[in-house]
């Protein structure tokens, strides 16, 4: 899976979270919770739709590098190699 395919799944996950959201004019630095509005609930839900939908466990701790949408391309890139 490319980084390219990572992005669209991610972006998809989390039109399902937050459907009012424009994921088109999301930075891909800013950090996720702010940008989106994102509750603690949101972001759990968005890290297991995430897992369903490319098989990576994705463990509490490592939460922080999911925060931005480059640091969640890179970190499931990582680990789908």
């Amino acid at each position: 899976m490319n980084d390219t395919e990572i992005r669209t799944i991610f972006l998809e996950e989390i039109g399902n979270i937050a459907p009012e959201s424009d994921s088109r004019k999301l930075d891909p630095a800013a950090d996720l919770r702010e940008a989106l509005d994102l509750d603690s609930m949101d972001f759990l839900n968005l890290m297991t739709a995430i897992h369903r939908r490319v098989g990576v466990n994705i463990p509490e701790l490592d939460y922080p590098e999911l925060f931005t949408l480059d640091g969640a391309i890179r970190y499931l890139a990582n680990q789908l190699k």
